[in-house]
C-alpha cells in the first residue's frame, strides 16, 4: 500500500447492529467514497490522499467486505438495507450532510440513497454505474445480457464461491486486471490486497449476495422522478461490463448533471485514470450549482 497510508485512521462505525470498517483522513466537509465488486476501501487509494487536503474523506468496506461484518443471512444484503447503512454512517460521524461518491455497486447504492434521501446530499458522484431507471430498461438487451453473463452465474449455490476462492482467490485477480483497459493500474501488492480482502472468512458469499438480490431491484416497480441533488457521473468508456449507451438519456432524470466520459479507460476508472477522475471530481466540487450539462 502507499506511504499515505501511514495517515489514515481506521474505524469500526456501529450501524443497524453491525460494525462497518472505514479509513479516515482529512478535516472539513464529509465526503463518503463506496467501493465496488470485488473490491474494498484500498480502491479509492489514489482519491483518499488528494480529496483529504480539502475534505474528511471516509472511505467505507461496505457489510460483507474486508473488515465489516458479514451478516448471515442474504436479505441483509438487499439494496434498502445497504442504503440504511449509509444513513447510519452519517449518524455515527455526526454529519447530517454529506457528498456521496460511488463506483459500481457503491454507485448503486449512491443513486438508490440519492432518490431515498436526498435531503442528506449535498452532492452525488457515481462512477461506472448507470441511473437505475436506465440500468433496467438496459439489461435486458442482448448485447448487455451477454456483458452480464457473470450475474446469472452469480445466482447459483456454491458454485461462484467455489471458483472465486481457488487457489487463494486468484480469479479475483484476473476479473480486475483482464478487465482493465491500456497499462493495468494492478500492482502485484494491490492485487494481493484485494484477494486477501475477498478470501476472508464469509466475505464471498456476502459480497456475492449483493448479486443474488439483484434481480428483485431489477424487476421492481418503481416510479423515478427527477433527482434534484447535483450529480457528476464518470464512465470509462472501455467498460467491458457496463455500456456506454447505459448513460445516454440520464439528464431525464436529473436536474443538475455533468457527466465525463473517459475514453481510453475501462470499469475501474478511479484506478485505471486517477488523475483525471480526481481532476474531474475536485472541479465539479468546485464549480457552483446549477450549472448542468445536457447531452443529446
Amino acid at each position: 500500500m502507499q506511504d499515505s497510508a501511514a495517515r489514515l485512521t481506521h474505524q469500526f462505525l456501529s450501524v443497524q447492529g453491525i460494525r462497518l470498517h472505514s479509513v479516515t483522513q482529512g478535516e472539513g466537509p464529509l465526503i463518503i467514497l463506496l467501493h465496488g465488486f470485488p473490491e474494498f476501501w484500498y480502491s479509492w487509494r489514489h482519491q483518499i490522499p488528494v480529496f483529504a487536503q480539502t475534505y474528511k474523506v471516509v472511505a467505507v468496506d461496505l457489510r460483507g467486505y474486508n473488515e465489516s461484518d458479514k451478516p448471515l443471512p442474504q436479505s441483509a444484503y438487499e439494496l434498502s438495507v445497504l442504503v440504511e447503512d449509509i444513513r447510519g454512517i452519517l449518524e455515527a460521524l455526526g454529519y447530517d450532510r454529506c457528498i456521496l461518491c460511488g463506483h459500481d455497486w457503491g454507485g448503486a447504492i449512491a443513486w438508490e440513497f440519492a432518490y431515498t434521501y436526498p435531503n442528506l446530499l449535498n452532492r452525488l458522484i457515481v462512477l461506472n454505474l448507470p441511473h437505475p431507471a436506465l440500468f433496467k430498461a438496459g439489461f435486458f438487451t442482448p448485447a448487455q445480457i451477454l456483458k452480464s453473463w457473470y450475474i446469472f452465474l452469480f445466482q447459483l449455490p456454491v458454485l461462484p464461491e467455489w471458483l472465486l476462492s481457488r487457489d487463494h482467490g486468484i480469479l479475483i485477480a484476473k476479473i480486475l486486471s483482464l478487465s482493465a483497459r491500456g497499462t493495468n493500474p494492478f500492482s502485484p501488492e494491490d492485487l494481493a490486497a484485494y484477494q486477501q480482502a475477498a478470501t476472508t472468512p464469509g466475505a464471498l458469499t456476502a459480497m456475492l449476495n449483493y448479486y443474488r438480490n439483484l434481480p428483485r431491484s431489477i424487476l421492481r416497480s418503481r416510479q423515478w422522478g427527477l433527482l434534484e441533488v447535483p450529480t457528476l457521473l464518470i464512465w470509462g468508456e472501455q467498460d467491458v461490463a457496463l455500456g456506454r449507451e447505459l448513460t445516454l438519456g440520464t439528464h431525464r432524470y436529473v436536474r443538475d448533471l455533468q457527466i465525463r466520459y473517459i475514453p481510453t479507460c475501462g470499469h475501474w476508472v478511479q484506478q485505471e485514470a486517477p488523475q483525471e477522475v480526481n481532476q474531474y471530481i475536485l472541479d465539479w466540487l468546485a464549480s457552483p450549482l446549477g450549472d448542468p450539462q445536457r447531452p443529446a
